[in-house]
């Protein structure tokens, strides 16, 4: 980046960009020692991962990029797991439910996996996660909690929560019911008898030893919480990796406010600081409700994949952070024609407002040059006509829009055929019901198909709008335009709602079109 774009960059109103200003404020002169900058996402893999988790990861990365954009300094992500939690509950969208059921407490790492294709719960889950992210090309480095409480990496830290012991329980209880308060202790040690994360009171023996004290089964026992054989608390355990680690930057969900509060007094205990990091909006289901990976009411990374492209994906997810939005697939069509349209205008801009184009952030700076001339609504438009096409028909009736145009011109137009044909079999095709026109329709259908009939065999897109928008004019009346293209829409596509009929004709053909007009007249 130049000095002039780096200028820019530390004025630019892009939420990465404004992230980014408060780890300079963090570290001004950069980390001790030059020290890479440390970003963290967490993730708990009780589900299947959907598109929320995702989420973290690609926001995080952005700001990243952002940060190293305007200061040159080195970072690292980890992509952390909460693999050691206890299984609570069995979701709901996985297979042998019964199977699991016998193992609820236990670590999801020393589950079996349900979907028999790995050694744990937890690693068929983390391996769909870093699946997605490697098709994504993101720089992380994946961090397993079994394997560092397991290996030790976490002992010391263990160490000093013990020697803090009441200090931290001090933060902890307050937040908590009576009933629970009674009960809670920030270290939970694992079960030797049934290898269950047990959620019992803990007394502190030697906390240089990492001893404690727990009734098991009626027993008492003394047991060492390292090496694996304990783990804290979620809120415990985000403030001690915070101060453990150094991390610097975390974001995180508005239901996660209050914890985030608690786990940064938790990391001041333990010797560290609270890193910085945005607190962003849920995302929520069709229905309104949040996304719950146990419920699996939210969208899997492949099904997002089957009907659009990664870019539209990660333009969707960029936008408006701090704004609840829904997530759901019947908001495909319309990311995928917004996504193109800030890339189109990418390439138009001063380079000073490139930075603030989402499709700055979705590739890095790194915007491809190459152009969409059709919409991906269009496209829908026309398989929805064409009804169980194939590739090459969709190909064959794109020669009328961009003649002698083949696959190799616009591999991002071939990919997006694929996408459109998908889609459309499984959403736009069902719910396809063409009404027969009234008196007024008929009247001005009649008019268009007269005017389409007069057009020369090169008509453009343009001429044929102002065809249908004088058809249109013509019955309904200029103020009355709005009604004219709804009635088109509804008894020559099925739909409520369309592309630009100019545009349409065109691709469709004005034959193929006029016979769309017949068949709406004859349904009168």
């Amino acid at each position: 980046m130049t000095d002039d774009l780096r200028t820019a960059a530390l004025e630019s109103k892009a939420w990465p960009y404004e992230e980014a200003r408060k780890l300079l404020a963090r570290w001004p002169e950069g980390k001790p020692g030059g020290a890479p900058v440390l970003f963290e996402t967490g993730y708990g893999p009780s589900g299947l991962p959907h598109i929320g988790t995702f989420q973290e990861v690609l926001r995080t990365t952005m700001v990243r990029r952002a940060y190293e954009e305007m200061t040159g300094r080195p970072t690292r992500l980890l992509a952390f797991s909460d693999d050691m939690d206890g299984l609570r509950k069995v979701p709901d969208n996985v297979p042998n439910g019964a199977m699991l059921t016998e193992f609820l407490g236990k670590p999801l790492s020393r589950i079996p996996d349900p979907f028999e294709t790995h050694e744990s719960f937890a690693a068929h889950n983390n391996a769909m996660l870093r699946d997605f992210l490697d098709r994504f090309g993101f720089d992380y480095e994946f961090v397993s909690s079994t394997d560092y409480y397991g290996s030790g990496r976490f002992d010391e830290a263990l160490k000093v929560v013990l020697r803090n012991f009441d200090a931290v329980q001090a933060v902890m209880l307050p937040t908590l019911r009576a009933e629970r308060a009674a009960t809670y202790s920030p270290v939970l040690p694992i079960s030797p008898k049934s290898g269950v994360v047990l959620q019992v009171p803990v007394e502190v023996v030697d906390a240089d030893a990492g001893l404690v004290r727990f009734v098991d089964e009626g027993e008492t026992i003394v047991q060492s919480v390292l090496g694996g054989r304990a783990k804290l608390q979620w809120k415990p355990d985000w403030g001690m990796r915070w101060a453990t680690l150094g991390v610097d930057y975390e974001m995180y969900g508005k239901d996660l406010i209050d914890s985030g509060m608690l786990g940064g007094r938790i990391a001041h205990i333990l010797g560290g600081r609270k890193p910085e990091g945005m607190v962003y909006e849920l995302f929520l289901d069709a229905a309104g409700q949040k996304i719950s990976k146990s419920k699996g009411n939210g969208l899997s990374i492949d099904e997002w994949l089957t009907y659009g492209p990664e870019e539209s994906l990660a333009f969707y997810i960029y936008r408006e952070p701090r704004k609840a939005k829904s997530l759901h697939l019947g908001l495909i069509p319309r990311a995928i024609d917004d996504y193109w349209q800030f890339r189109d205008n990418y390439h138009r801009q001063e380079a000073k407002e490139r930075l603030g184009n989402p499709v700055h952030h979705v590739h890095g700076g790194q915007v491809p040059q190459d152009v969409l001339p059709v919409t991906f609504g269009l496209l829908l438009n026309l398989v929805g006509v064409l009804g169980e096409a194939t590739k090459p028909q969709v190909w064959g009736y794109l020669a009328n829009y961009l003649p002698d145009a083949t696959a190799a011109d616009y591999p991002a137009l071939d990919r997006l055929i694929d996408y459109a044909l998908a889609y459309a079999r499984d959403f736009v095709a069902p719910t396809l019901v063409k009404r027969a026109p009234d008196a007024r329709e008929a009247e001005a259908l009649r008019t268009l198909d007269d005017g389409l009939a007069a057009l020369p065999v090169a008509a453009s897109a343009e001429d044929i709008q102002n065809v249908v928008y004088e058809a249109g004019k013509a019955v309904f009346g200029k103020e009355a335009l709005r009604d004219w293209f709804k009635a088109l829409y509804e008894t020559l596509l099925g739909t409520s709602q369309g592309p630009r009929m100019g545009s349409f004709i065109a691709l469709y053909g004005v034959a193929n079109s006029r016979r769309l007009i017949a068949e709406a007249l004859a349904r009168v």
